[in-house]
């Protein structure tokens, strides 16, 4: 019996190691035999990472690289410090991965945390305070592309449940499973702030190696999102030929596409969908989690608990058009 079960869970551990080979095998076969469908795809994920990534997100790189690298982080969060500091209760760094984080969007979020962590101006248990709640979509991209493409009249509604919930689950994380991260016995956090002060010294090198620095960190990071964003835009390829050849209605791909990549896929969708459009941001979808990744691997940073904190998010996200709806069912989603 137990050669059994063993035999068993060695096939099905096999069979789900070997699915995303057979995605990619297929995908292979699919560019082959639909090539002009998918270079349609390919294209739109490369002109989506040319005209809306790049513009809106590498010059944050560069700048926020250079004032990390020259410890001005502090400095720049001392305006909202004073108010941040009395309800969540974190330090001027964690104060500027905040700001960033909600101001510049996804994934400067993640990549901010990282930064912080690997120049030790941050502690660990900081760190994943930071990616729970601060990797959302930018606030540039919600409202200019994301309530026009809706058609929405309202925006300070959508605003809060976009931007307003996680900021309030930040609270909560803080005062329930993050209220000892600052406790006097935490070995790593005053250990990690002794580390800092010792090498603050040692990050004040030259302005342009610092500029220098920053740009080819951030240059890295862009192409990487660049390719996650036309890799995650092929595989609406694998959807789209299934729903072709099986006569399925193209709604399902239209459903899907945002859960591959959320630009593309909202594109796709449209005003058909509001509510679902809505509910799929706070995730962000699996380009967005790959894209995450890429900035958090080698870290104490864990994708697996972001991928929870997301799904959280969505959840309370749900709660919270579900209460407006309760509320004012008259002014639901206008």
């Amino acid at each position: 019996m137990r050669s059994f079960k063993k035999t068993l869970s060695g096939f099905l551990y096999m069979s789900v190691a070997n699915v995303p080979v057979a995605i990619f095998l297929v995908l292979i076969f699919l560019i082959l035999t639909h090539s002009s469908t998918s270079l349609y795809y390919a294209l739109t994920g490369l002109n989506l990472w040319f005209t809306k990534m790049i513009p809106s997100l590498f010059p944050f790189m560069i700048l926020s690289g250079i004032m990390v690298r020259l410890n001005l982080t502090e400095s720049f969060s001392a305006l909202l410090y004073p108010v941040l500091r009395p309800v969540l209760k974190v330090s001027k760094n964690v104060c500027y991965g905040i700001i960033m984080g909600f101001l510049c969007g996804f994934p400067m979020g993640a990549r901010v945390t990282r930064d912080l962590l690997d120049r030790n101006m941050i502690t660990d248990e900081e760190g994943d305070f930071l990616l729970a709640f601060c990797n959302n979509i930018g606030p540039v991209y919600f409202c200019s592309f994301v309530l026009p493409l809706l058609k929405r009249s309202l925006v300070w509604p959508y605003v809060f449940g976009m931007y307003g919930i996680p900021f309030l689950y930040g609270i909560l994380l803080r005062h329930t499973l993050c209220r000892n991260m600052y406790s006097a016995g935490s070995k790593a956090s005053l250990n990690r702030r002794e580390l800092t002060a010792c090498k603050k010294g040692r990050f004040t090198i030259s302005l342009l190696e610092q500029i220098d620095s920053s740009i080819i960190s951030a240059t890295q990071s862009i192409l990487n999102l660049g390719g996650y964003m036309i890799l995650f835009n092929l595989l609406n390829l694998i959807p789209h030929v299934l729903i072709s050849y099986q006569g399925m209605p193209m709604v399902i791909r239209n459903l899907i596409a945002p859960l591959l990549e959320i630009t593309g896929g909202l594109s796709m969708l449209g005003t058909s969908l509001p509510l679902f459009s809505l509910l799929i941001l706070p995730f962000g979808g699996l380009s967005c989690i790959a894209q995450t990744y890429s900035m958090i691997k080698h870290s104490s940073l864990s994708i697996t608990r972001y991928i929870g904190h997301k799904l959280v998010l969505t959840g309370l996200t749900a709660c919270y058009y579900l209460v407006w709806f309760l509320v004012d069912s008259g002014s639901f989603l206008l």
